[in-house]
This record gives structure tokens, C-alpha cells and sequence, in this order.
């Protein structure tokens, strides 16, 4: 694989689905990769599928402003700086404005939102001292076109965008591009915690990601390996005139909903 992160520094939320992917590729591609979550059990998977590979695994609560910049400020003190952030870390609860009680809302922003701009607010100054670097943030086909009940999740992948976009005029002149990522379904642990709940129904947890996937005009749903590959390029210099946008992975889902 071409080494298009050679001396590049990354810090990736999120250590399963497309967080774990991003890290996997980044590091594949000669960076120093350190990967943040709060589950133990995914992190030690984390662990075990990043190997001899350059990625060190991170508890760090996302939604909690003193453990990321003491995850931030550790990186950067070890690394000598940051180049990369990108921020996968979510969760998704259920539910219209009349059944999303006020703590599942705080919790949903917390995660989704808040710590796009913790990472961020922390990583910044150490990007500028390296001359610039990248931030890429996952939203969701959920954040333009929306199902039924994902109020608080749907609300805050559309709030992605708009940070996303106020980041990257301001950084613009720091050398630093900031993008989104918009992924239609793809197989993780969040989509299938999604898929559980149809359990009930006889079929199987199989059947039910294949029945996501026949949503989509593309007729499957997606491998957090793909979505790696977008965020990659995000991130490197390929991309080096693409700043403030969104970019949609969907299989073509978000045409087909009405996005």
C-alpha cells in the first residue's frame, strides 16, 4: 500500500466500525494512529485487530471535556504534535419528540456533537503548530434525509454539518481542512444494535442487515472499509483542496428517501 501517512500523527474516536477502519488505513499507510473509546471489550478488539501496527488504544469518554484534552495533550506530547482527527465516535437511541426524554437527548448531543468539538478545540492549536492538518467528522445520510424515530441522532448528525462547515472557514487560514463523511448503512456494532431490535420478528440478525441493505438502490449495505477508504483520502494531501464539505456514502440512499 502506498505510504500516503508517513510521518503523520492521527487521533481517530470511535474503536469499532469506521473508527477502527480509519485507524487500520491510516496506519496501513505509515501513520501513528491513536484510537479512542470508552468500551473495553471493543477496545481490546481494537487492540488485538490493529496487531504490530502503529495504533495505540485509548479509554477516553468522548462526551467528557477533562478526558479528552488529557487524551489530546498526551498525544501530542508523545507524538511531538497531531496532523489528523478524525471523530467516529457515536451512539443512536430511539424515538419522536414526544418519547426522547431530555437525558437520551443530552447524551446523543454529547457524544455525536460535542465531542467533535472537544477533539477538535484541543487538537487545533497542535495542528497549527505542524503547519496545517486534516479533521474529518462522521455524520450520517441521517443528518440530510430522515427516518422515523431517530430524533436525537438524526438532530445531531444534521448538526455535524453545520459545524463542520463554521470549522473549516475559520481554520481555512491555519491550513487546516475539516470535511464530513455522511455513510448510509453500514455493518458495525451500532447498526446492529439497530438490527436487534427486529429480532422479534424470526429472522435472523443476517436477514435483517440484508433487508438494510435492500433499502439501498446499490442493494447492500456498506463495510466500514469503505467508508476508511473516503476518510483516508480525506485526510491526505489528495484532498488537499476539499474543505467544508459533506461527502455522502450511501449507496444511493439519500437520492432514493428524498435528501
Amino acid at each position: 500500500m502506498e505510504q500516503d501517512f508517513a510521518g503523520k500523527i492521527a487521533l481517530i474516536t470511535g474503536s469499532s466500525g469506521m473508527g477502527l477502519a480509519s485507524a487500520l488505513r491510516i496506519a496501513a499507510g505509515g501513520g501513528r494512529v491513536h484510537l479512542c473509546g470508552i468500551d473495553d471489550e471493543l477496545n481490546t478488539e481494537a487492540a488485538r485487530r490493529a496487531g504490530s501496527m502503529a495504533i495505540a488504544v485509548h479509554k477516553v469518554d468522548v462526551s467528557d471535556e477533562q478526558q479528552v484534552a488529557a487524551v489530546v495533550e498526551k498525544v501530542a506530547g508523545l507524538e511531538g504534535g497531531l496532523d489528523i482527527v478524525v471523530n467516529a465516535a457515536a451512539i443512536q437511541t430511539y424515538g419522536d419528540v414526544e418519547t426522547t426524554d431530555s437525558a437520551h437527548w443530552d447524551r446523543v448531543m454529547n457524544v455525536n456533537v460535542k465531542s467533535c468539538y472537544l477533539t477538535s478545540h484541543y487538537a487545533v492549536p497542535h495542528m497549527k503548530k505542524r503547519g496545517g492538518g486534516a479533521i474529518v467528522h462522521l455524520s450520517s445520510v441521517q443528518g440530510h434525509a430522515n427516518q422515523y424515530d431517530v430524533l436525537a441522532y438524526a438532530t445531531s448528525k444534521g448538526a455535524i454539518h453545520a459545524l463542520t462547515r463554521a470549522m473549516a472557514v475559520d481554520c481555512a487560514k491555519h491550513n487546516i481542512r475539516v470535511n464530513s463523511v455522511s455513510p448510509g448503512a453500514v455493518r458495525t456494532p451500532l447498526l446492529e444494535v439497530s438490527a436487534r431490535r427486529s429480532l422479534g420478528d424470526g429472522r435472523t440478525l443476517d436477514e435483517i442487515m440484508d433487508s438494510f441493505g435492500q433499502s439501498h438502490p446499490i442493494g447492500r449495505i456498506g463495510r466500514p472499509e469503505e467508508i476508511a477508504e473516503l476518510i483516508a483520502f480525506l485526510c491526505s494531501e489528495r484532498a488537499s483542496f476539499c474543505t467544508a464539505s459533506d461527502f455522502v456514502a450511501d449507496g444511493g440512499l439519500k437520492s432514493l428517501i428524498g435528501g
